[in-house]
């Protein structure tokens, strides 16, 4: 049933809002291109295929939270629910798998069918980063940094970075079965899900949060000492880097991210502003993934950063700003010949980089100064038959207060000078 209301889940976001996205997006750019990325834009679908081969058939996001619909050509396809997979799909079609870096950023909408809540929603956004091609332990904290430093741009303070690591597919198995061996004695008190995971996702047992499951997981074996001694050597050299950083972080074994491409380094970041008990606002780390048709894994290091969550830590923390506000030139018009003569204007103005307002109905002067006085306009050009016939303006100054007769060939000059 059409409504005026948005579906569940998803918003409309409005020119007094939009402001701080671009300027969230423009920041994400320019932090970035610091770094050597640039932007890459994906579909918003992929084939059903790329997803569930790249962040694994068990996980919940494949299982239970993807929008997933058969085109008029018989082909699963579904709406991108993270960046990642299609971002690697992009890069097949480089060099990477031979080596070469790849240093992309990308932003945009992501969906996942979840139950709404603060700073998650059916249709969100994330801006993110790949680093692809390449593996080094300081690339990892290259990728943490450069994190950090766009969340200080933005003016998040009091921000939390936890980090762990996954060890790699090898150490999967040793580490697994000491966990195994400890979940198996506690099952009876453990959530249904978690029941689940024991089966199918053993590691997503870490990441539950309910309390029942959380005393159980507070007891589990250090899985770390049954890595091997390259990936815990990796990770010690993780830490290094962010210690010559000056990057501070806490090491939290029950971190696991929800997705079975990581390897390696895995990290949040959570702050305590806004979101409540779903705290965190960026996450990522390093992965291999293996797309269709492909027998070598793509390797590469990254994170996703949630925008509603960014906005909401920023509404929070006070730190929003204020939007930048152009310098506004209002042209009110006195009578059919004034408008049409000012339609002219505006159009000469625009193209002169000023910001330029007027009234094209029949308004009063009265009507069309409260216009301008919404819009804080620093000057309003006033013309009616006798400013057309005399080749003038009337200047009235918003700021300063006064008002002049300027010639019309000489309007960009005077505006120039006076209000840029």
């Amino acid at each position: 049933m059409a409504s005026a209301i948005p579906p569940p889940g998803t918003s409309d976001i409005f020119p007094a809002e939009s402001w701080r996205w671009q300027r969230l997006e423009q920041t994400a750019a320019e932090v970035f291109g610091r770094y050597g990325f640039g932007e890459l834009r994906t579909p918003i679908f992929e084939y059903t295929e790329v997803f569930q081969r790249g962040l694994g058939n068990e996980t919940e996001v494949v299982q239970k939270e993807m929008y997933t619909f058969e085109d008029r050509g018989g082909r699963s396809l579904t709406l991108r629910p993270e960046g990642t997979a299609g971002v690697m799909r992009a890069l097949l079609n480089t060099d990477v798998l031979n080596g070469v870096e790849q240093r992309v950023f990308y932003y945009g909408p992501m969906f996942r069918g979840e139950r709404p809540a603060a700073g998650r929603k059916r249709q969100f956004h994330q801006v993110g980063v790949e680093n692809v091609g390449r593996i080094a332990p300081e690339l990892d904290a290259e990728c943490i940094a450069m994190l950090m430093h766009f969340l200080d741009e933005l003016k998040i303070t009091g921000a939390e970075l936890r980090i762990n690591s996954r060890g790699v597919m090898a150490d999967r198995g040793p580490a697994g079965e000491l966990l195994r061996g400890y979940f198996s004695q506690h099952l009876d008190g453990m959530c249904a899900d978690c029941r689940t995971r024991f089966e199918n996702n053993l590691w997503r047992i870490l990441d539950c949060k309910q309390p029942g499951c959380r005393e159980i997981v507070a007891g589990a074996p250090d899985y770390f000492n049954a890595y091997s001694a390259e990936s815990q050597r990796y990770f010690e050299r993780v830490l290094q880097s962010l210690d010559a950083l000056q990057v501070p972080y806490r090491v939290d074994r029950e971190l696991v991210r929800g997705l079975d491409y990581y390897v390696h380094t895995v990290f949040e970041i959570v702050h305590t502003a806004g979101l409540g008990a779903q705290n965190a606002i960026a996450g990522g780390g390093r992965y291999e993934l293996l797309l269709p048709e492909q027998s070598r894994p793509v390797q590469g290091v990254g994170f996703a950063a949630g925008i509603e969550r960014l906005l909401l830590t920023q509404d929070a923390l006070g730190a929003a700003g204020e939007p930048d506000r152009d310098r506004v030139i209002f042209l009110a018009s006195l009578g059919e010949a004034a408008r049409l003569e000012n339609l002219k204007l505006a159009a000469r103005l625009r193209h002169a980089g000023f910001n330029v307002a007027l009234e094209l109905e029949d308004k009063s002067m009265k009507a069309q100064m409260r216009v301008a006085n919404r819009l804080g306009a620093s000057a309003v050009l006033i013309r009616g038959d006798q400013e057309i016939a005399s080749g003038v303006v009337a200047v009235k100054n918003m700021d300063g207060g006064g008002q002049s007769e300027v010639a019309i060939g000489g309007i960009l000059d005077f505006l120039s000078q006076t209000f840029q």
